[in-house]
């Protein structure tokens, strides 16, 4: 694509009609609005770098520029330079509605495989002790169900199956759904939490509130579902807040990064010298799994990994198949 002398006459005037004509459709198209605040993000880091510009007047290789400033000059993640791709992409073909071809010239971020960080069944022991309440249990789930944080954060009431000792994942990376076990020794922690979630939506529901957020044109399809219990959060935030659009008063789902700290303090507070995450959780899940005999498709549809390489990674941790071997000190 080449530049253009002028905004074409079909599409929005100034930058801010620009970034306001990407918000109205990021909505239309149901983004979520993690990766709607993500995707403006990198627009105007783009238009920012050309001092600002109007993107009608940037083309395939102001755009490829850009993103190989950001593989040699910044050196991000190649997940981040994808990311700003896709940002570009949606603002041209979806809001300028201008065709790009494939950008050939950008430099690739380099991809690294990093090997992922496992605690030992000890240390999760260790780490869950110093936890309690409400982070202690998404920990444990998160342990025991091979969740990501979002993925556990995201539940609704509908979604956890007690009688079949079954978590459905709506939604899940790649806007995929899974099940996920429900191990049996968190069923009762699970039960009273969802009371004391049920006891505070009643009590949302007389000051009139009790909104929830729903997922694409649920709302519109169904009047009133987002008061129905079912669709409520599993963990909701403790404070309720209006939505500038509909002037509802809502319960957003609890944030991840109080979730993040209290498992980090609970890393620091057990003497774990491990770089341990929340998602160090879900590696360990896996490859305890595979410690005890589970087969490996199994564990890639627990994690729903939709390829078996992703999963075989935590065979190498397991230092089995082409790197089983054992020292030659351990064989004098």
């Amino acid at each position: 694509m080449s530049t253009v002398e002028s905004p074409p006459s079909h599409g929005p005037g100034g930058l801010p009609e620009v970034h306001e004509q990407t918000r109205r459709e990021l909505r239309a198209r149901h983004y979520s609005r993690r990766t709607a605040r993500s995707y403006l993000g990198w627009i105007r880091r783009f238009l920012a770098f050309y001092d600002r510009k109007h993107p009608a007047h940037l083309g395939e290789a102001e755009i490829n520029r850009f993103l190989t400033h950001l593989a040699v000059e910044r050196r991000v993640a190649p997940s981040t330079q994808t990311q700003a791709l896709s940002a570009l992409l949606f603002l041209y073909k979806r809001v300028l509605q201008v065709h790009l071809p494939w950008l050939e010239d950008i430099v690739r971020a380099k991809k690294k495989r990093h090997m992922p960080v496992v605690l030992t069944r000890d240390e999760v022991r260790r780490l869950l002790d110093r936890l309690e309440g409400t982070s202690w249990l998404l920990a444990a789930l998160m342990y025991g169900s091979g969740f990501r944080l979002l993925e556990v954060l995201r539940l609704r009431i509908k979604d956890v199956d007690f009688g079949r000792h079954q978590i459905t994942v709506r939604g899940g990376k790649g806007d995929k759904d899974r099940n996920a076990l429900l191990p049996e020794r968190l069923a009762g922690a699970l039960k009273s939490h969802v009371a004391n979630a049920k006891r505070l939506h009643q009590t949302d529901l007389k000051r009139g509130a009790g909104w929830v957020e729903l997922p694409y044109a649920i709302e519109r399809k169904y009047p009133g579902r987002g008061r129905d219990w079912r669709w409520q959060w599993v963990f909701p935030a403790r404070r309720i807040y209006t939505d500038d659009e509909t002037g509802q008063r809502r319960r957003h789902h609890l944030h991840e990064s109080a979730v993040q700290r209290a498992v980090k303090r609970g890393v620091l507070e057990a003497g774990i010298q491990k770089p341990a995450t929340c998602h160090t959780l879900r590696h360990s899940f896996a490859t305890h799994l595979l410690e005890a005999g589970k087969d490996i498709r199994t564990v890639q549809a627990l994690l729903g990994h939709r390829s078996l390489e992703t999963t075989m990674i935590y065979t190498h941790i397991l230092n089995r198949g082409p790197l089983a071997a054992r020292s030659p000190l351990d064989l004098l």
